[in-house]
């Protein structure tokens, strides 16, 4: 994510970075994540910021898409 950015959305060269990193140990399941891209920015948004789910910024998606993917991760 690029300093400055308070939404926490990746720009192309950074998520070029990390969405071959997140493909190859990315949990397969029946359907693929939705707008993994931005689903993966508000997990390191709030990470970053400390902050509850709940304070995810809407341009974020769903606060619960990320804690879910977040949490179904962790437990593999």
């Amino acid at each position: 994510m690029e300093e400055g950015d308070r939404t926490g959305t990746f720009t192309d060269e950074t998520w070029a970075i990390w969405e071959p990193l997140i493909e190859e140990v990315r949990p397969r399941g029946k359907t693929p994540p939705h707008d993994l891209r931005r689903t993966i920015a508000a997990i390191f948004w709030r990470h970053e910021n400390g902050a509850k789910w709940r304070s995810i910024p809407a341009e974020l998606g769903p606060w619960w898409r990320a804690a879910q993917l977040f949490i179904r991760w962790a437990k593999l």
